[in-house]
């Protein structure tokens, strides 16, 4: 079970009286607010990523997942990819991930 910490943050009067007047439980409202805040945030970075992607990750890519796949040890790779599931994807620089047609 999760637990609680207690912070104390500083919002100006018509917010707080906006909140309440739509909730009952304040606190529950800005939890559910910064969660959902941390989720767009999150959402945004992968998306500038795949729009950009790091060096090391355009590597990859242009390697292949197959040939990744394959170079892991024996004892990992077991179970861990099915090479048959998923859609095959590369990355072309400019137009960002695209689907390979065969």
């Amino acid at each position: 079970m999760p637990t609680n910490a207690r912070v104390t943050i500083t919002l100006p009067t018509d917010l707080v009286r906006d909140i309440d007047r739509l909730e009952k439980n304040r606190s529950r409202f800005i939890q559910d607010a910064a969660r959902h805040e941390l989720e767009r945030r999150r959402c945004e970075l992968l998306q500038r990523s795949l729009r950009s992607p790091h060096p090391e990750t355009a590597d990859l890519a242009e390697a292949g997942f197959e040939e990744w796949a394959s170079s892991l040890p024996e004892e990992d790779a077991a179970g861990l990819v099915d090479l048959r599931a998923g859609t095959e994807v590369r990355w072309e620089p400019g137009e960002g991930w695209t689907r390979v047609r065969h």
